[in-house]
C-alpha cells in the first residue's frame, strides 16, 4: 500500500467518501516537515492491522486545492484529517508524528485486535523487538533517515564501529514508543539493546566510546 497523489476536488471527494478510514495529507513542496509527514503516512499504511482495516492514504496540495482547504480550515501545513464516509473525524495540525500515528491506529481499529489482557500482550510484543537482533536501536526515525540529533548521532557511531544492527521508528507506533519506556524504565530515544539487554542512551553510548569499550559491549 502506498500514499496517493489527490490532484483534483473530484478526486478528492471520490477519496474521502469510502466507508473505511481515509487518511489525507494537506502538503506543500516548500515545507520540509510535509516530505517527514509523508513518510510517516507511508510506514503507517505498510502495518499489517491497518492494512487489514482498509485504510487508505493520500497527499494533496494545500495550496492548488485551496476550495478544498478552505472547506476544512486548513491554514497551514502539514496537516493531516481522517474521515469517514466523507466526513471528517478527527485531525492533526502540525509534523505531530506521535499524533499521526495514534490516530491513524485508533480510527483504523488497529487497536481493536489486542488480546483481551493488552498488558500482557503489549510485554510480548516489546521483547520479541527488543530481540530481533543483537544490537537494536529504537529511535526517531531509521538508520537511513534519523529524525532527531540524538539518533542521528547514534547511528553515527554505530556506522563506525562496522557492528550489525537493526533499527525500530518508534514515530510510526506510539503503542511501542509509550510501552517501552516502562518496560526498560528509561525515560527517552535513542535506546540501544544488545542480546535482549538495555544498553542506554546516547550519553551511555558516547561514554562507552571514550573508554574504548563499545565494540567489547556490542560484541559480548
Amino acid at each position: 500500500m502506498s500514499v496517493t497523489n489527490i490532484d483534483t476536488v473530484d478526486n478528492f471527494v471520490n477519496f474521502v467518501r469510502s466507508p473505511s478510514l481515509t487518511v489525507v495529507h494537506f502538503s506543500a513542496d516548500w515545507a520540509d516537515q510535509c516530505g517527514q509527514v509523508t513518510d510517516i503516512l507511508k510506514e503507517l499504511s505498510k502495518l499489517p492491522e491497518v492494512q487489514s482495516s482498509g485504510s487508505k492514504f493520500g497527499v494533496c496540495d494545500a495550496e492548488n486545492l485551496s476550495e478544498i482547504s478552505l472547506k476544512y480550515k486548513v491554514d497551514s501545513v502539514p496537516t493531516v484529517i481522517l474521515f469517514k464516509n466523507g466526513t471528517q473525524i478527527d485531525r492533526i495540525d502540525g509534523a505531530d508524528a506521535a499524533q499521526i500515528s495514534s490516530k491513524v491506529r485508533t480510527h483504523s481499529g488497529a487497536k481493536d485486535n489486542l488480546d483481551v489482557s493488552p498488558k500482557q500482550s503489549l510485554e510480548e510484543r516489546l521483547k520479541a523487538l527488543i530481540n530481533k537482533h543483537n544490537v537494536m536501536v529504537f529511535m526517531k526515525g531509521n538508520r537511513d533517515a534519523p529524525r532527531c540529533g540524538f539518533s542521528r548521532t547514534l547511528i553515527q557511531i554505530l556506522n563506525g564501529t562496522g557492528v550489525q544492527y537493526e533499527t525500530f521508528d518508534i514515530l510510526t507506533d506510539e503503542e511501542v514508543r509509550q510501552g517501552l519506556k516502562t518496560y526498560s524504565d528509561w525515560p527517552t530515544y535513542p535506546q540501544l539493546y544488545v542480546k535482549g539487554e538495555l544498553v542506554g542512551g546516547l550519553d551511555i553510548i558516547k561514554e562507552l566510546q571514550a573508554s574504548g569499550d563499545l565494540e567489547s559491549t556490542l560484541n559480548p
